[in-house]
């Protein structure tokens, strides 16, 4: 077995381990998230987020800052792209709060937003990628590389940076855990009993940018995302507890980058590929039990 060589072998054991570790601390806080995001239906939220990390990717190339080795360059790398995902993730608020101050109907008019803010991001990022090219910033972007993430590019300095990240993550949770379960369990009466919901949302949104950015290098950045929605929608399918879906949530997701990471050794295939296809089994699994318990 390959994954038992990368095990046992001193060498390739320097491969295997941060793409591991990194994977584990972004289901870690991806579970977690994908609860509040799953009990508060923000799913095309997170891909809107995702998405838009094309247009910060574009200009940190354009910076020639696609193909840095640098702790330096790859921090400030990070933080362009996560500054792009962030605004992209306030302009969908605002957006979606200014419509629904007109009296628009919510639901629809968030899904507009969140697909203006989509579309224009990704041509953003396309363009300046494409300039990036002409200029000799880059010799050839890895498409692939940017769609579905690049274990092998997955060292222990990110492996540290993904662990810090869960770290900020869990903390602010932590913090604002009573107010942010009343506010995703019940927007309107939370904010009858004095929940600053607006400041909740603005919360949620900056840590999914964040953790968008940080599961996006092993997972790509159409597939990032997934680890935010699929945990959680694979829990509820077993148990409609709060407490059992974030716990189901966390397992799913541990779960996943392991078996995924495996798959991907043994077989060559795509990392973040393998870890959304183990989740999207894992929730067919529980889809399935749920129909037959219910029929």
């Amino acid at each position: 077995m390959k994954t038992w060589q990368y095990l046992t072998d001193p060498v390739l054991r320097e491969i295997f381990v941060p793409p591991v570790l990194a994977g584990l601390a972004i289901a870690l806080f991806g579970g977690v998230l994908s609860t509040l995001v799953v009990m508060k239906r923000l799913a095309f939220i997170g891909q809107g987020i995702s998405h838009a990390a094309f247009g910060g990717i574009g200009v940190a190339y354009v910076l020639g800052l696609g193909a840095v080795t640098g702790a330096g360059a790859l921090s400030l790398q990070f933080a362009i792209v996560f500054a792009f995902c962030l605004l992209a993730a306030l302009q969908v608020g605002f957006l979606t709060h200014s419509e629904s101050g007109r009296g628009s109907t919510g639901k629809s008019q968030s899904d507009t937003a969140i697909g203006i803010v989509l579309v224009a991001s990704m041509a953003i990022g396309s363009l300046l990628l494409h300039i990036a090219e002409r200029n000799g910033k880059v010799a050839t972007v890895s498409w692939e590389s940017l769609l579905f993430g690049s274990l092998i590019n997955i060292d222990m300095t990110y492996a540290v940076v993904a662990w810090g990240v869960a770290a900020v993550i869990f903390a602010v949770l932590f913090v604002l855990r009573r107010p942010l379960v009343f506010w995703a369990f019940d927007e309107p009466t939370a904010a009858a009993f004095g929940v600053r919901v607006g400041l909740m949302r603005l919360v949620l949104l900056v840590l999914l940018a964040l953790a968008t950015v940080t599961a996006m290098k092993l997972a790509g950045v159409v597939l990032a995302t997934a680890m935010l929605v699929l945990p959680a929608a694979a829990a509820v399918q077993f148990s409609a507890s709060a407490a059992r879906v974030l716990g189901l949530s966390l397992v799913f997701a541990v779960a996943s980058v392991l078996i995924g990471v495996v798959l991907s050794f043994e077989f060559d295939w795509p990392t973040g590929a393998s870890i959304v296809l183990t989740l999207a089994a894992i929730f067919g699994v529980g889809w399935g039990r749920a129909r037959v318990s219910g029929g």
